[in-house]
C-alpha cells in the first residue's frame, strides 16, 4: 500500500507587506528570486497577491512531512528579502475586493474575460490535495463516494471568518465566495469514466469549456494527471493542519479502493443532499451540525468527522500517517479547533481585527524552519512593488 496513493500539494499563499500586514501585489518580485530554486513548482495565479506553491509528487507521508517545511521554508525566506510574508488562510482578514491586486500573468487573460468582476471578487486562497490513482474507471467510482465526506473536509479547514475587514458569522466564507464560480461546488454523480468523459466532451463541443481544466469542483479527476484531487479546502491555519489534510485525503482514497477491490462502496448520497450538509459546513464549521441522510438521523459535525476518521483508521499504519490523523483528533477536542475558530477567538478577546492578521503570519511559519521575525504592524508598506 505504501507504494500507492501518492501524495500532491498545491498551497495558495497570500502575499502580504511584512510591516502592515495588507496584501501586497507584488508575486513578480517573488518569482524573480524564487524561480531559481522552485523552478515551475512556483506558480501565478489569477491575481499578483497568491503565490502558488506546488510539491513534488510524495511516495508517502513520511517525504510529504519532512519536504512541505522545507519548501515553506525556503519560500518565506525569499519573500523576507522582497519586504513580505506568507499568510495561510482562506481570506485576508481586511482586504477589500474592489482594490485591484494586480492581474496575473498572460495565460489567465482568457480566463479573466470569462469571469470579469469575478476575478476580483474571488479574491480567495485555497488547499488542493493530489492522490494518485491509475485507474481511471475507479477514479470515478471512488470520487462518487468521496463526496460524502467533503462537508467534514470542509469544516475541518475551515479558515476564513473574516471578509472586507468583516466578522461575517461565517466559518469558511472562502467557500461562500467560491460559490459564484463556474462549474464549481460538488460534483454531480457519473455513472462511469465513460459518461464523465462524455459530459466533459459535450462542454468542449459546445464551446462552454476549452477544457477540463476549466471544472473548479471541489472534488475531480485531474484532468492532466492520474489523481484524485480535493478542492474544498481553505488555506489552513497551520503547517500541521495541512499534512494533516493531506493524510486524511490519501487514507480516505485507500480505504476507499481497499472496498472498491473488494466489490465494497460506500453509499452514494445526492448532489442536492450534500449541499445540505456543505452549507453548515462552512457556516458553522467544527460547531455545525448535519444530517446522516444514509440512516436519517443528526449527529454533531466532531462526531461526524470522528466517524470518518474511524472509517480510515485501519489503512493508517499502512500509510505511516497515524500521527496526523491524531493531529485531526486533537482539534476535535480543543475549543480553538480550527484556523477559524482561533481567528474568531482572538478578534472576540481583542476586538482588533489587524491583530488577527498578525497572528495568521505567526501561524503560517509555525513548525517551519525559518525563525519567523515579524516587526509590529505599521500604516506604512515596504513592498517591492509591481512596475507601471
Amino acid at each position: 500500500m505504501p507504494a500507492r496513493f501518492t501524495i500532491g500539494i498545491e498551497e495558495e499563499f497570500q502575499l502580504v507587506d511584512r510591516a502592515s500586514g495588507e496584501l501586497a501585489p507584488a508575486f513578480h518580485c517573488l518569482l524573480e528570486k524564487g524561480r531559481p530554486i522552485f523552478g515551475e513548482k512556483l506558480k501565478p495565479e489569477i491575481q499578483q497577491v497568491v503565490a502558488e506553491l506546488v510539491s513534488d509528487i510524495y511516495p508517502n507521508m513520511a517525504t510529504a512531512r519532512a519536504e512541505t517545511p522545507r519548501m515553506r521554508g525556503q519560500l518565506a525566506a525569499i519573500a523576507r528579502e522582497q519586504g513580505l510574508a506568507l499568510v495561510s488562510a482562506g481570506t485576508h482578514p481586511t482586504a477589500c475586493w474592489q482594490e485591484e491586486m494586480g492581474a496575473g500573468y498572460e495565460r489567465y487573460a482568457d480566463l479573466a474575460r470569462e469571469l470579469r468582476d469575478l476575478r476580483r471578487s474571488t479574491l480567495i486562497f485555497g488547499l488542493h490535495i493530489h492522490i494518485g490513482i491509475e485507474d481511471r474507471e475507479m477514479a470515478i467510482a471512488l470520487m462518487n463516494q468521496a463526496r460524502s465526506w467533503l462537508p467534514q473536509m470542509l469544516a475541518l479547514s475551515a479558515n476564513s471568518p473574516f471578509w472586507a475587514g468583516r466578522f461575517t458569522g461565517m466559518k469558511s466564507y472562502r467557500a461562500v465566495a467560491w460559490k459564484a464560480f463556474p462549474r464549481s461546488g460538488i460534483p454531480a454523480q457519473f455513472a462511469s469514466r465513460r459518461a464523465y468523459d462524455a459530459d466533459m466532451q459535450s462542454l468542449i463541443s459546445s464551446g462552454c469549456i476549452d477544457s477540463p481544466r476549466s471544472i473548479w469542483w471541489d472534488i475531480r479527476p485531474h484532468p492532466l494527471y492520474p489523481t484524485l484531487e480535493f478542492r474544498v479546502f481553505d488555506m489552513p491555519a497551520t503547517i500541521s493542519d495541512t499534512l494533516a489534510l493531506a493524510a486524511l485525503c490519501q487514507a480516505l482514497v485507500a480505504k476507499l479502493a481497499h472496498c472498491y477491490h473488494r466489490h465494497l462502496r460506500a453509499p452514494i448520497i445526492p448532489h442536492h443532499l450534500l449541499e445540505e450538509n456543505r452549507w453548515r459546513a462552512m457556516r458553522d464549521g467544527l460547531d455545525a451540525d448535519m444530517v446522516d441522510f444514509t440512516r436519517n438521523r443528526r449527529l454533531s459535525m466532531r462526531n461526524a468527522i470522528s466517524e470518518m476518521l474511524d472509517f480510515v483508521d485501519d489503512v493508517l499504519d499502512d500509510l505511516g500517517s497515524r500521527q496526523e490523523i491524531d493531529h485531526l483528533r486533537s482539534l476535535l477536542a480543543d475549543p480553538r479547533g480550527t484556523g477559524a475558530d482561533r481567528q474568531v477567538a482572538l478578534y472576540q478577546e481583542v476586538g482588533n481585527v489587524e491583530a488577527v492578521t498578525r497572528m495568521l503570519m505567526e501561524q503560517t511559519m509555525t513548525g517551519v524552519p525559518v525563525e519567523p521575525v515579524i516587526p509590529p504592524l505599521q500604516a506604512q508598506t515596504g513592498y517591492c512593488r509591481p512596475g507601471l
